[in-house]
């Protein structure tokens, strides 16, 4: 799955402060194989803004139950086992930084840049990542229309390849609007694409529907729901994240 926690909001430069997300993400597919792969993710992010800076690192612990050849984020790689399996332990590290480069309270308009790192931290062995660090680079620009938010993203990704395998360097995109009902209260639709990262694998297209709300000064929760388009994607996922800020 590409997007799990996209809120489309419009960030605007902040006061010093952290914040704390955790919760669940499961997807499902047969990636263009035989078999299903089956996969939660349970993501632990802190993150510190100030300014016009946000840093933000992510510990996930993931579950894994297939036959072996399906990489979370990258799909289909290698060949597939003859049985299923259920592996789990520690997933890939991320850490990334975002900058905005331009903030127009006038017009509702927003560009920040963001780089990210994602370390290979995951047991390649057991099937839970490529054992390799990737890096990527992407734009994103959202504009304001009263209460409703248009947004994108493009970004380039350069992808660490395990020895076994060549792994390809991927554009990938994004396309979403978002409607505040309240003001506790978000929802909307965000359409991921991205090229296929290896030879036995395929290109990613997805839908994802959220909902947002906000529980008091320091609370959030979102819940979201996602159907795949291609076998590079999951034939359909959901999760739900809970953020504290302090």
């Amino acid at each position: 799955m590409i997007t799990t926690t996209a809120l489309a909001t419009l960030p605007v430069a902040a006061e010093p402060g952290f914040s704390f997300t955790t919760g669940m993400d499961y997807s499902t597919g047969k990636y263009g194989g035989t078999e299903s792969t089956d996969i939660f993710y349970f993501p632990f992010t802190g993150k510190y803004e100030a300014d016009k800076y946000t840093l933000k690192l992510t510990v996930p612990y993931l579950q894994v139950t297939g036959p072996g050849n399906v990489v979370r984020d990258v799909g289909q790689i290698g060949t597939a086992s003859t049985t299923r399996t259920k592996q789990s332990g520690l997933g890939d590290i991320v850490v990334a930084g975002t900058y905005i480069m331009y903030e127009g309270r006038a017009n509702g308009t927003l560009v920040d840049v963001t780089a990210r790192i994602k370390f290979g931290t995951a047991d390649a062995a057991k099937g839970l990542g490529t054992g390799k660090n990737d890096y990527a680079l992407q734009a994103d620009l959202y504009k304001t229309l009263g209460k409703n938010t248009v947004f994108g993203t493009l970004g380039y990704k350069v992808m660490g390849s395990p020895a076994d395998v060549t792994l390809n360097n991927v554009f990938y995109a994004s396309l979403g609007a978002g409607h505040q009902y309240s003001q506790e209260t978000s929802a909307g639709l965000i359409l991921d694409l991205r090229e296929k990262a290896s030879a036995t694998g395929y290109a990613q297209q997805e839908l994802t529907a959220y909902v947002s709300h906000k529980l008091g000064k320091t609370w959030k929760a979102q819940a979201y729901a996602v159907k795949g388009f291609s076998d590079g994607s999951p034939e359909w996922g959901a999760g739900a994240m809970f953020t504290a800020a302090f």
